[in-house]
């Protein structure tokens, strides 16, 4: 069952998803998607995964239908967020899954609150900025406000505007 709400998280209304159903003794699995995505990056795996135990998929900071706050956008507050979704329904651990830079989150919640993260899941991010093809780091150089404009046509910026609402940029 897809239930979506929002949470007041340090100063954010960070948007979420619940599926399956609380199991004693089974954590929850916590989904944490790439850059650009939102919860719909796992459409096709929360069903099977949902089958047989907790999980919680969110958009962070900017992301899907949480809108941006005045702070910079890093790893460790992004991690807080997470933390403080988690707590607020009282979750003593969860499994938690990072793809891209939901890796990077996924990470800094394991440092920033070991006894939260039981299992850490990371997908396609690196432990070190050195572990990046130099191609990456050269493409993400470039990476400004004028050079982001080709993204408006792909499908992660449509997929945004469909979630963020009619105050969203459209393309």
């Amino acid at each position: 069952m897809n239930t979506g709400h929002h949470a007041d998280v340090n100063g954010l209304q960070l948007y979420y998803e619940r599926h399956g159903e609380a199991s004693p003794g089974r954590s929850p699995l916590v989904l944490i998607h790439g850059g650009f995505g939102a919860t719909e990056t796992f459409d096709h795996l929360i069903p099977s995964l949902a089958a047989s135990r907790p999980v919680i998929a969110v958009d962070l900071q900017a992301h899907g239908r949480t809108a941006d706050i005045d702070r910079p956008m890093r790893f460790e507050s992004l991690a807080d967020d997470v933390a403080a979704l988690l707590r607020s329904p009282n979750v003593e651990q969860a499994d938690v899954l990072g793809c891209s830079v939901g890796g990077g989150v996924a990470l800094r919640c394991a440092i920033q609150f070991p006894p939260l993260v039981r299992k850490l899941i990371v997908i396609s991010f690196p432990a070190a900025s050195t572990g990046y093809f130099p191609e990456v780091v050269a493409q993400q150089r470039q990476i400004r406000r004028e050079a982001a404009e080709h993204l408006r046509s792909g499908p992660l910026f449509k997929l945004y505007a469909r979630l963020a609402g009619p105050g969203a940029p459209r393309g």
